[in-house]
């Protein structure tokens, strides 16, 4: 049976895209899943450089029609399986977004789960995952641009026939009306990520500092996506993946009381 495409998208950079999808492909690994990471952000390709490796082909490569994607596997720490790109204005130039489509058909036939990583904007090349994908992830932190811009990303998604299937909050602190954010999407939030600074400091974190709280949100969301993907659960029926616990600061009496929603949104 064909693995499952995953499109983990966003239309900001720096929300968490590549974090997320390395974290939840460690995650499905501990599980026994074989999972594949595409660095399909040709522009600001960082995958390899979050995982501290220097691989010898590149996503560009083959993109560009030189190089085979079995030459671009490149195994990295805890048993993940990434295809890096690489950061020369040379190789943006060379590669064709439009033969990503041939890769993703390869590596869906020789993986459980293939995890695309996109670039921020709305452009071509991140259009093109958008369509490929069984599911898309919508990727947001608190602040306004980034959630209009994720929205911005679920109406595009749309119109090529995209299937979002949730949104991730990132960087969520006690200070997010996180309810209010949820209300801006159409589709389910599947988790709410602690701000996790120190966490995040060594990807995969669900490895490094597996007893942080932002690793405890990866591994319930890794939970969730494995129920959506292979056990049938209805994506309207995933529970959100956020604890108490994860946060440090406690809300104060009084806007603890607040029935308005207040600023602790789903903390209430």
């Amino acid at each position: 049976m064909a693995g499952y495409v995953c499109t983990v998208a966003g239309g900001k950079g720096g929300v968490g895209k590549t974090t997320t999808a390395v974290n939840v492909a460690a995650a499905m690994e501990e599980d026994g899943y074989d999972v594949v990471v595409v660095d399909a952000d040709l522009g600001m390709a960082n995958l390899a450089a979050m995982l501290g490796v220097d691989p010898e082909t590149s996503i560009h490569q083959v993109l560009a029609g030189g190089d085979a994607v079995s030459g671009a596997l490149t195994e990295v720490q805890g048993g993940i399986t990434i295809v890096p790109g690489e950061q020369s204005l040379e190789a943006f130039a060379d590669a064709d977004p439009a033969k990503l489509k041939k890769v993703i058909k390869t590596l869906r036939n020789a993986y459980d789960v293939v995890l695309i990583d996109t670039g921020a904007g709305l452009s071509h090349e991140t259009t093109v995952p958008l369509g490929l994908a069984d599911g898309i992830l919508l990727i947001t932190t608190p602040d306004d641009v980034a959630v209009g811009d994720a929205v911005k990303t679920a109406e595009l998604a749309d119109r090529v026939g995209g299937d979002v299937i949730g949104a991730i909050l990132n960087r969520t602190t006690t200070e997010t009306d996180v309810e209010d954010i949820a209300e801006q999407f159409d589709s389910k939030l599947f988790a709410v990520i602690p701000d996790d600074i120190e966490a995040t400091e060594n990807e995969p974190l669900v490895l490094n500092t597996p007893d942080s709280p932002a690793a405890d949100a990866y591994r319930q969301l890794t939970e969730q996506l494995i129920g959506v993907f292979f056990e049938g659960v209805a994506f309207e029926d995933v529970e959100t993946a956020l604890e108490p616990e994860w946060f440090d600061e406690e809300p104060e009496e009084d806007e603890d009381e607040d029935d308005s929603g207040g600023r602790f949104g789903l903390f209430n």
